[in-house]
């Protein structure tokens, strides 16, 4: 996704309202006349003390490492991981300046995670759900020469959720009838994980996994492993797998080769009949 498209994004209400929320009590303590209605008795009035300050400190830290393990890789996908934590934060700084404008902010806080939703992506898509590891099996050996991407995901996996839409769009732009995209969740059907080796725990660096198919075989996936076992961390950009599955090169190749569709029976039998009639 592009930075253009990312400030578009930004001007959805979602976005909007919870950046205000995540700086409410920071612009409320540094903006002068805001800070002398809100703040009319405090001693330090438009001055973070030491408390607020090692409290915003450990918001840093704790946004950092929990954007780095979600493998966030856009300004859209930094921010959704950071609103909560911000959230959070902010609801301690209220509760810690005044309890009443503590209970404010909760109330705020709860009503509108009810009525603004994070959006979801609803642009083209093309691909397959399987539903258990047996149905992908069914699906692979239906016909050899499709070759398939497949994901493997959980819908409570942050990188999973920011990884959904970028491979609906790669779904979009590559799908052909010899090259499918599919996926299957395998937080509700662990059979698959077991089956293709995949840790489906709260704390799995595997989530989520890609594996390319050919001849109903795997090829590559990713994240992949080094020599001795140890799991290589990928970043699941647009960018890094079009480069890691060499998509534009697989797409190019299934293009010039198309799957001839056989001709049935039934669509030559109106033909047989009249060339019958005709001969009588």
């Amino acid at each position: 996704m592009s930075f253009k498209q990312d400030l578009i994004l930004l001007l959805k209400p979602y976005y909007l309202v919870n950046i205000l929320l995540s700086l409410s009590y920071l612009v409320a303590k540094k903006t002068p006349l805001l800070c002398n209605i809100v703040f009319p008795s405090a001693a330090s009035q438009c001055e973070l003390d030491t408390r607020e300050s090692e409290i915003l400190f450990f918001l840093l830290i704790v946004v950092m490492i929990r954007t780095k393990k979600a493998g966030s890789v856009t300004m859209i996908n930094y921010l959704t991981s950071s609103f909560m934590y911000n959230k959070i934060a902010n609801l301690i700084l209220w509760f810690y300046a005044d309890i009443r404008l503590g209970i404010a902010y909760g109330v705020l806080f709860v009503l509108l995670a009810m009525l603004l939703p994070e959006p979801t992506y609803s642009g083209p898509e093309n691909v397959v759900y399987f539903r258990t590891a047996a149905g992908l099996e069914e699906e692979l050996q239906r016909d050899k020469r499709v070759i398939w991407l497949v994901v493997f995901y959980t819908v409570w996996n942050p990188a999973c959720t920011n990884f959904a839409p970028i491979f609906a769009q790669l779904s979009a732009q590559y799908g052909l009838d010899n090259l499918k995209f599919g996926k299957i969740d395998v937080g509700r059907y662990p059979d698959a994980a077991k089956k293709y080796n995949i840790s489906d725990s709260s704390m799995s660096r595997q989530l989520p996994s890609v594996i390319l198919f050919k001849e109903a075989k795997e090829v590559t996936r990713r994240p992949g492993s080094d020599h001795r076992g140890k799991l290589i961390k990928f970043f699941f950009s647009e960018d890094n797998v079009k480069a890691s599955f060499d998509l534009n090169n697989l797409y190019n190749e299934c293009k010039a080769n198309p799957i001839k569709k056989k001709k049935t029976l039934i669509a030559n039998k109106p033909e047989m009949e009249n060339s019958h009639i005709k001969s009588e």
